[in-house]
């Protein structure tokens, strides 16, 4: 069984579909399905997104330079790691937020050694403020921790049942892929994860799942090492 585990949210998990901000109900079960899945006695870090509150250039309409826009997007992923830590805390799970950007006030700064501490006195580790640098993707900022803690696997929860072959959404022949290898997905320009994070994976070793967070029970099942959605080597 894995041992350390990093898990990647996206921010719009923390919203009902197709709205924006923190939806409570949403968080609370997130929170009870991530309290199931320590009773493996896994070592969990968290790396949470920021798009249910700003998706960076997108939402920039032209009018917000690149980096304040990336800027504005790290410090969304702020205000989802404190409510998925209440969250947590609510359901009993100790429960430590680190952030790349300097929020004394609010979070712990990112310290790896304090990071692996605090994974190791059995207390989940929330990853906020993405890489503390514009121009990278949290998926980028994920790769990043599970190679600075030196995680055994990496969980990308996503909204579809795994890797597909092209967009399930918008193609309904879309084809589950169970098993693929880094290289052949950065050939073939799979668009789960970018590819700097991809060839983060990839120089790192570490293996990737990516499943569906809306069915129950899948967090354990993942951290428990059961196959589930989709691997990549």
């Amino acid at each position: 069984m894995p041992k350390r585990i990093l898990l990647k949210l996206s921010g719009e998990a923390l919203a009902q579909q197709g709205e924006r901000g923190i939806d409570p109900k949403a968080l609370k079960d997130i929170a009870q399905e991530i309290k199931s899945a320590l009773k493996t006695k896994c070592q969990l870090a968290i790396v949470i997104g920021g798009g249910n509150i700003w998706r960076g250039v997108r939402d920039g309409g032209g009018i917000i330079n690149r980096v304040n826009s990336d800027n504005m997007g790290m410090m969304a992923t702020i205000i989802n790691a404190l409510a998925l830590q209440s969250a947590l805390e609510d359901a009993g799970a100790p429960t430590r937020v680190l952030t790349s950007i300097n929020v004394y006030q609010l979070a712990e700064p990112f310290i790896r050694r304090k990071a692996i501490r605090h994974l190791e006195k059995g207390r989940v580790v929330i990853f906020a403020g993405g890489t503390g640098n514009p121009f990278f993707t949290t998926d980028s900022a994920a790769a990043l921790r599970a190679s600075e803690i030196k995680a055994d696997l990496v969980l990308k929860a996503t909204q579809v049942d795994g890797v597909y072959d092209s967009d399930p959404k918008k193609n309904p022949k879309a084809k589950l892929i169970k098993e693929i290898t880094y290289e052949d997905a950065i050939k073939r320009g799979l668009k789960f994860m970018d590819t700097a994070a991809l060839a983060l994976c990839l120089e790192n070793k570490f293996p990737l799942c990516v499943f569906n967070l809306h069915k129950k029970g899948n967090i354990k099942l993942a951290v428990s090492g059961k196959k589930i959605g989709t691997t990549i080597y």
